[in-house]
């Protein structure tokens, strides 16, 4: 398949949201593009039951149609001293208070657990690191099938950083990284055939380090300087595009526009 070259002209932009007049009770067929949307169903719906589906197929609908996910970049090392590091994009944030984190491992083969896996439970501590465009190739040579006693950091291109508590390194190119510790550990058993492929993390952050030019003076991370990636389906990474933002509604300030709209369409 012929694909154009990255263009690094293209940032990220906030734009208005698809519909900004929008209002409650709308139905999503009043735009061409709602229509457009809508005008999909005709072709129907394909239901899978995942009892009868063979886990590959399985696997390849989660990660197309659960999209973008974030990446965990996740560096660890072992109780013999070797770093490893290795992307996971089965990530995200549980809650901020205390500040907890989440991501899945699966297992490379019958076995034989991920190195990383084996590395989080020797309670050293271990860097979640967040991707950034700029070295989104250097994270992906990570993900390599390497022998446990390899050291994923030489092939990789990046640089070691120091953290202030744990002893593994966190990646200097990150610009948003965190130091965690293990909360907790759940290995995921299939509940018909008790199969353990996957382990889930739940990781303590104790440090976030993240680097000046792209934080705002209102301490939030500014987008467009950051320009994380994500996982799309089989082998795609994407940038992320345009933003825009949403306001969350308010009942106290909404609800007079709640009820009016409400009535008017019972009224139709």
């Amino acid at each position: 398949m012929s694909v154009p070259p990255f263009d690094t002209t293209t940032y990220s932009t906030y734009t208005q949201p698809p519909n900004p007049s929008w209002t409650y009770g709308q139905k999503i067929d009043t735009t061409p593009a709602g229509k457009e949307w809508v005008a999909g169903e005709s072709a129907g719906w394909k239901v899978y039951n995942t009892a009868e589906t063979d886990k590959t197929d399985i696997y390849k609908l989660l990660i197309s149609g659960i999209v973008p996910r974030p990446i965990a970049f996740v560096s660890t090392i072992s109780e013999e001293g070797v770093e490893n590091l290795a992307p996971f994009s089965w990530f995200n944030t549980v809650t901020n208070y205390p500040p907890i984190i989440s991501f899945a491992c699966n297992h490379s083969g019958p076995g034989r657990v991920k190195d990383t896996i084996a590395n989080l439970k020797n309670s050293q501590g271990f860097t979640v690191n967040i991707i950034s465009e700029p070295f989104v190739e250097n994270a992906n040579a990570t993900a390599i099938d390497a022998p446990p006693d390899f050291d994923e950091w030489t092939l990789s291109g990046l640089t070691k950083a120091k953290c202030v508590q744990i002893k593994a390194s966190r990646v200097k190119e990150s610009a948003f990284s965190m130091e965690c510790e293990i909360y907790k550990s759940i290995d995921i058993t299939h509940p018909v055939t008790g199969e353990h492929n996957s382990t889930l993390i739940l990781a303590h952050v104790k440090y976030i380090h993240v680097r000046k030019d792209v934080l705002t003076d209102k301490g939030v991370i500014d987008l467009t300087k950051f320009k994380p990636v994500a996982r799309l389906g089989d082998i795609s990474y994407a940038r992320i595009g345009d933003a825009y933002r949403i306001a969350r509604p308010s009942w106290a300030q909404e609800e007079g526009k709640i009820q009016d709209a409400l009535a008017t369409l019972a009224s139709l």
